[in-house]
């Protein structure tokens, strides 16, 4: 009881800190209800490295770089930098791919849900209820013995590789920017001061890695164990968010006229739910897949990578949705393939796991 106490004090300290770090940012530059967005930072970077062509959205974010290296350093410097892989790594990459379909369908991430959520979007609390949705999918397989696998120990050097390919994002941007593409326009132009960012991201990273938060986990733990534990961290990232926007005016209770939003509820949920159901079957949320990679976890650097695959394509097929108008045909199309394609994979390895 007293470990579950400090846990839950841990949590709500780093959650807070979390939330009041994503107003800070966004105060200082980042776009709308966007202090943090894993999943639209991501998108951002494969944009700056030219893999997709929505000039409006291309910037090297050092949130991302930050976040990996502050779980990075933590590992090691606790003794929890752990080199593993080999829990099935391909379909890993595929499920990063459809997680960031669906986050791009929806315009944001879990982390970013809460944010916007704080910030009085309830477009967001539609997604939350898809999140959900999504998650107790999920639940229900991994209750009758779904599983991708165990991870074995690997190589320090494949360990080190994903923090050093960040090292090396950060060196081109800090030193050679000119490689790199950027917005002129759009969200991808509107960003706080790169040391800022990065400071303060490392700052994220650090305390996501010693508290475990994921928001994932903590809707499957209730599911599963009726264990409210890990859910602290973002009812405090949301509380500290939600008193921060009320501080500088940035709270506008609603559905219409939000920021970098829309209304379309059938989709915002849809895209929610596959974004929560892949969540479950990985493990955890885009946040938690890029703390898991800076502390060694390859099967989480290559989820991440299927990640920057969907943002390329999500922006080059035109399936990510446009603010105000929502997803066109072939973002909708994407959704519910990519529902279709995790129920079906969840479905027969369960079957496997099962028979075995």
């Amino acid at each position: 009881m007293i470990a579950s106490i400090k846990e839950k004090r841990n949590l709500a300290v780093t959650g807070a800190l979390i939330g009041i770090i994503a107003v800070v940012l966004m105060h200082f530059g980042n776009p709308g209800n966007m202090g943090f967005c894993i999943a639209c930072f991501i998108r951002d970077i494969a944009g700056s490295l030219n893999l997709h062509n929505a000039s409006a959205v291309q910037y090297m974010r050092p949130e991302i770089i930050g976040i990996v290296l502050g779980s990075f350093i933590i590992s090691v410097m606790k003794g929890e930098f752990k080199p593993r892989s080999g829990s099935s790594p391909i379909i890993r990459f595929m499920l990063g791919f459809f997680m960031m379909v669906g986050a791009l369908v929806f315009l944001g991430c879990p982390l970013r849900m809460v944010l916007r959520l704080a910030a009085g979007d309830l477009n967001a609390l539609v997604g939350l209820f898809g999140f959900i949705a999504g998650i107790g999918i999920g639940a229900f397989f991994l209750n009758n013995g779904f599983s991708l696998g165990r991870a074995r120990t690997g190589d320090r050097i494949e360990g080190v590789a994903f923090p050093f390919i960040n090292i090396v994002l950060l060196f081109i941007l800090l030193f050679f920017p000119t490689l790199l593409k950027f917005s002129e326009s759009g969200p991808g132009s509107m960003h706080a001061p790169v040391f800022l960012s990065l400071l303060l991201a490392l700052v994220v990273g650090a305390a996501a890695q010693r508290t475990r938060l994921c928001m994932a986990g903590g809707i499957r733990d209730i599911f599963l164990i009726k264990d409210f534990t890990l859910i602290t961290g973002f009812v405090f990232i949301f509380l500290a968010a939600l008193i921060g926007n009320l501080i500088i005016g940035n709270f506008h209770l609603g559905f219409a006229d939000q920021s970098i939003a829309h209304d379309k509820h059938l989709w915002n949920f849809l895209s929610m739910t596959l974004v929560g159901l892949t969540a479950a079957m990985l493990g955890g949320c885009p946040l938690r897949q890029l703390i898991l990679a800076g502390e060694g976890n390859s099967d989480s650097a290559v989820t991440v990578l299927g990640m920057v695959l969907g943002a390329a394509f999500s922006h080059n097929a035109g399936a990510a949705a446009s603010a105000g108008t929502g997803p066109a045909l072939i973002g909708k199309v994407s959704v519910v393939v990519g529902i279709v394609f995790c129920i079906a994979l969840s479905v027969m390895i369960t079957k496997k796991r099962r028979a075995e």
